[in-house]
């Protein structure tokens, strides 16, 4: 089985100073790291993580994507690589990321809108429960 490198793709983030702090943090733990440009919201993941045998996505025919929130999406980090790199934006102090996923095989076929579209989805669904079992 090929080995793949560990690699974050950061999408949708405005702020340089955040960008540089993720790539700092990218640089010292040896990990790549690659700034997905808006337009790219229907490409598969594994497209964008330059896997073989994903094609690029046909033009979206004017279709819109409205998303703005960052997203950090991680590849091939290992549990402990991830906790440290989290921990690392803490001590960094990077504002919130409010999302983050991990490719899995099964989202690495998704385009990145149905990730961000799934996070959001799943973010409103935990602060749904979060006010149901606070209140």
């Amino acid at each position: 089985m090929a080995q793949f490198k560990e690699k974050v793709l950061l999408y949708n983030f405005t702020n340089d100073e955040t960008v540089n702090k993720i790539k700092s943090i990218c640089r010292k733990m040896n990990i790549e790291n690659q700034i997905v440009p808006f337009e790219n919201w229907n490409q598969k993941i594994g497209f964008l993580l330059g896997r073989r045998g994903f094609l690029p996505a046909k033009d979206s025919d004017g279709e819109n994507f409205n998303f703005s929130d960052e997203v950090l999406i991680f590849a091939h980090l290992k549990d402990k690589r991830l906790d440290k790199f989290l921990s690392n934006l803490k001590l960094e102090n990077v504002p919130v990321i409010k999302y983050k996923a991990v490719v899995t095989p099964f989202n690495i076929m998704w385009s990145l809108r149905r990730l961000c579209e799934t996070m959001h989805k799943e973010h409103g669904a935990v602060q749904e429960g979060k006010k149901t079992t606070d209140g």
